[in-house]
């Protein structure tokens, strides 16, 4: 059984960080394609960063230069540091795990599995 769960949201001021955390049980991150995504109500779910595993990692632009995602192999764990955050990141932010290797990261309907999402209001 494989399970998801994020962490780490909460409310902070612009300018703030804030770290998010994805524990993953049942499954290997070490071995797969792990991403984060985000989504307002109202609008599409939006890829935000994303790992592989050629070792490549991929930003939104709208993020490049402020987030930065990272794992923990031996944790099983999946981060996102938020840096300079604004407003407009204000979203629910979901952890997604199992990509084909050869598919684009930004795309959701790639991934298998899904956490059930942690708030981030920025205001």
């Amino acid at each position: 059984h494989v399970q998801l769960v994020e962490s780490g949201g909460g409310s902070v001021q612009v300018g703030g960080s804030l770290r998010l955390s994805c524990k993953v049980s049942g499954y290997n991150i070490g071995r797969n394609c792990m991403g984060w995504f985000r989504q307002v109500p109202g609008k599409e779910r939006e890829g935000v960063a994303a790992t592989d595993t050629y070792g490549r990692i991929n930003y939104a632009d709208s993020v490049k230069g402020r987030f930065t995602i990272s794992k923990d192999n031996a944790k099983n764990t999946l981060y996102l540091q938020m840096n300079s955050l604004k407003p407009e990141d204000t979203a629910m932010y979901y952890c997604a795990a199992d990509r084909p290797r050869d598919t684009w990261w930004g795309s959701d309907r790639a991934y298998t599995y899904w956490g059930q999402g942690t708030q981030v209001t920025v205001s």
